[in-house]
């Protein structure tokens, strides 16, 4: 899914744009607001904005639209929030470390460590925190592995295409192991709830779910937000970079730490959402530009929205709610065919 950059490719791909100013960012927040309170009013249950507002105000105990509301839907939508931008931040920031829109989270193998940890703890039994525990642990060790991997392999020659081809091979060891957990497991019972799982869904987030995301999440966005403008640095080049005095082995090292906390946390609450943290950055880049120092903020605001959408088809398309992942999936794979066309275009 990713490809190796090429230095002429970097440079034109991080090439200066026009500045935006923070007026667009704060025209995106208004438009997630508004999806939001859109996302809490639909559903099986519709409830309208002005009944939104007035079980906020004045909660009635008991309600069956207060249940809906606060117990069901507004955990669903702060989890869609934390996800898509999570991964959409991670996204972003993948790529410009690598000097390439065409990576994302998932080339170092943090979904597919996260989903086999996942479909272990669901094979050994175990209750739903320990299986997201074990997701999450599973997405670190994963990126963990692919780096140290690549550092002990890369005596010379290019660190960043050598990590690029370990975390490859990392993540299709890992999507072995989780279909070799899946032909072991009981058909009736464990297989069904690891194909769901691995699927992606927001269904039976919980209040408690967002919380325990949203430390590690925080504790990755955070560092990603302070490092933007180094990033851009890092799309001059290696050697560029290391003449300005960056010490791209440190950057590039907290970048992926703070990328797989993002994506191994995603993973523990909601299963393999896919394609997130390719598309958005690439849709933010056409409203503000490749300035890290917009984009990153920009990115993280769409892909809450965008992953709001996506979950309101998900739960009122059909008569069934269906899996976030595939919809996702359904999405990023024909955008990620139009950015191949578009590149060999560019390229002719």
């Amino acid at each position: 899914m990713a490809t190796a950059p090429s230095p002429d490719h970097s440079l034109e791909y991080c090439k200066p744009h026009r500045l935006q100013s923070g007026k667009t960012l704060a025209v995106l927040v208004v438009v997630l607001v508004a999806v939001a309170l859109g996302s809490a009013a639909i559903g099986s249950y519709p409830i309208s904005l002005h009944d939104w507002w007035s079980l906020l105000r004045t909660p009635s105990a008991g309600s069956t639209a207060e249940i809906v509301l606060l117990q069901i839907r507004l955990p669903r939508l702060l989890a869609c929030i934390l996800v898509g931008s999570g991964l959409a931040l991670a996204g972003a920031s993948y790529q410009g470390l690598f000097n390439n829109p065409m990576v994302s989270p998932d080339i170092l193998g943090a979904s597919a460590g996260a989903g086999l940890g996942a479909a272990a703890g669901i094979l050994l039994g175990f209750d739903f925190v320990a299986i997201q525990a074990l997701s999450f642990a599973g997405g670190l060790v994963a990126v963990l592995l692919a780096w140290a991997l690549a550092s002990g392999l890369c005596r010379r020659g290019d660190p960043v295409l050598m990590l690029v081809l370990v975390g490859i091979l990392i993540g299709s060891m890992f999507t072995a192991l989780i279909s070799l957990t899946k032909y072991i497991a009981d058909p009736l019972n464990k297989l069904p709830a690891i194909t769901f799982w691995l699927l992606g869904s927001f269904a039976s987030i919980t209040i408690r779910d967002v919380w325990m995301a949203s430390i590690p999440t925080a504790a990755g966005c955070i560092p990603l937000l302070l490092l933007r403008w180094r990033l851009n640095v890092l799309c001059m080049g290696e050697q560029e970079a290391r003449t300005l005095g960056m010490n791209t082995r440190v950057i590039r090292f907290t970048v992926i730490v703070c990328a797989t906390l993002i994506t191994a946390a995603s993973v523990s609450i909601c299963g393999m959402v896919g394609w997130i943290g390719l598309v958005v950055p690439h849709l933010a880049r056409m409203v503000v530009g490749p300035n890290h120092k917009f984009l990153l903020p920009a990115a993280a605001i769409m892909g809450g929205g965008f992953l709001l959408l996506v979950d309101d088809v998900a739960r009122t398309a059909g008569a069934l709610e269906i899996p976030v992942g595939i919809l996702t999936a359904l999405i990023g794979a024909p955008f990620f065919l139009f950015l191949l066309m578009r590149e060999r275009r560019h390229k002719s």
